[in-house]
């Protein structure tokens, strides 16, 4: 059975060798048939220590290391829109870069 690999972005990197990475996914709600985003947090190995907060990265499934720690770190992600790194206190939302508005064209 292959190993599942997800994406995400690094919460916390406190600890040694271990990152929090918070990974998002969309799902159709079940009544009112509308895509909601749900979120779930997974501890991660990092061997080398390399993650920052911010970065977005791709951890993969291995043996269980500790009690909740069964991910480990692939590497940074390759997207192409991506900078590799989010701002924790810039918000999720887009702003119009004319008005400095979020939300709806002028």
């Amino acid at each position: 059975m292959p190993r599942r690999v997800m994406q995400g972005v690094v919460v916390s990197d406190a600890m040694d060798k271990t990152i929090v990475v918070k990974v998002e996914r969309r799902v159709m709600h079940p009544i009112y048939k509308k895509f909601v985003r749900q979120s779930k947090k997974y501890l991660a190995h990092d061997e080398a220590n390399a993650a920052k907060a911010g970065d977005i990265v791709r951890i993969r499934e291995c043996r269980p290391l500790s009690r909740r720690k069964c991910w480990e770190l692939v590497g940074a992600a390759e997207d192409e829109g991506a900078e590799g790194r989010i701002d924790a206190a810039s918000g999720a939302g887009a702003t119009d870069g004319a008005t400095g508005q979020e939300g709806r064209p002028a």
